[in-house]
């Protein structure tokens, strides 16, 4: 081998090297749900896709458990930059778009089969690019389940059973006014603060869906779980529009095609975790009441002001309602 040869080829693998260093990024992805949690076994197939459809160009962290902070915190962070990608639910992120308050409204979506027909479709896509008024974008969304209410001492059948019960709710204008059309006290609290906030008594209830009652022990120490199930609440993947609008074409189609085959993983494994985790939650004795559809009706009768204050976004409500 000549020595010109020798030094071409010492050359283009310092290149490489070099190329590699300043073009390949590594990006954090934030979710407050624990290992192994559905959402997170979705972030990292997403992550894992990306990576390995770049070629290593953009890896991706995926920083579980809360580990940089609250959805509200992480999602302020998500629009200044610091964190590039993000898992939140939808219901806190209509704090930063209104628009996005839709998904929360109490009894919208009439079934899990409709409500993917909406996210999968015009509306949905419409409402993820809706972010860009604050500097983010959605990528896709996820499942969270129906969502119900569970309570220290009585179940709630009915709204009069609300009636001077402290209910933790998310960081969302929706759920807050929907908890006080129902006769409750809304406490916006942080996710991770539920479980001592339920054992101290400073709340007497909660909503959530069956793998987070599971998962963060609240059964334990709220064992009476009511299957109202006020809302469908979507979880939603999106990212920082300035590191969006950094990508090639093809990079945002990777991004595009890793996030859709994120939400098919994940859906499956939440469904298949509610089975899983219902199956405990009976061994463990818990309570579960079904509200009779009548009781359903006063529900829904209670919560109808929570959509006058969102007339505006009439179009995208009867668009989401006529879908069947």
């Amino acid at each position: 081998m000549s020595s010109k040869v020798r030094l071409l080829l010492v050359l283009t693998f310092v290149f490489s090297l070099l190329s590699l260093s300043v073009f390949a990024v590594t990006w954090r992805l934030a979710d407050d749900q624990p290992a192994g949690y559905p959402t997170v076994l979705g972030d990292q197939l997403f992550a894992n896709i990306v990576s390995e459809m770049t070629h290593g160009k953009i890896n991706i962290k995926v920083y579980y458990g809360a580990q940089l902070g609250a959805e509200t915190q992480t999602t302020q962070e998500t629009i200044s930059g610091v964190i590039q990608i993000n898992r939140v639910n939808a219901a806190p992120l209509a704090s930063f778009d209104p628009e996005l308050g839709v998904l929360s409204l109490p009894y919208i979506f009439s079934s899990s089969k409709q409500e993917w027909k909406v996210l999968y479709g015009k509306v949905g896509q419409e409402l993820l690019n809706s972010m860009k008024s604050v500097g983010l974008i959605g990528l896709t969304y996820y499942d969270s389940g129906q969502r119900s209410f569970f309570t220290r001492h009585t179940p709630i059948l009915k709204p009069s059973d609300m009636k001077g019960l402290k209910i933790r709710v998310q960081k969302s204008p929706v759920f807050v006014a929907m908890v006080k059309a129902m006769g409750g006290s809304p406490i916006p609290m942080a996710y991770s603060s539920v479980y001592t906030a339920l054992q101290s008594g400073v709340i007497d209830g909660a909503e959530n869906n069956i793998p987070s009652y599971y998962t963060m022990s609240f059964y334990q120490v709220a064992p009476y779980y009511s299957y109202d199930g006020h809302s469908r609440v979507p979880e939603i993947l999106f990212m920082n529009l300035k590191a969006w609008n950094s990508l090639t074409p093809t990079e945002k189609t990777i991004f595009r095609t890793a996030a859709m085959a994120a939400s098919l993983y994940e859906r499956q494994l939440w469904k298949a975790r509610v089975q899983e985790d219902l199956s405990l939650l009976k061994k463990a004795g818990v309570h579960f009441y079904y509200p009779t559809p009548a009781d359903i009706a006063l529900f829904q009768k209670a919560v109808e002001p929570v959509y006058a204050k969102y007339s505006k976004f009439k179009d995208i409500i009867t668009a989401i309602r006529n879908t069947k």
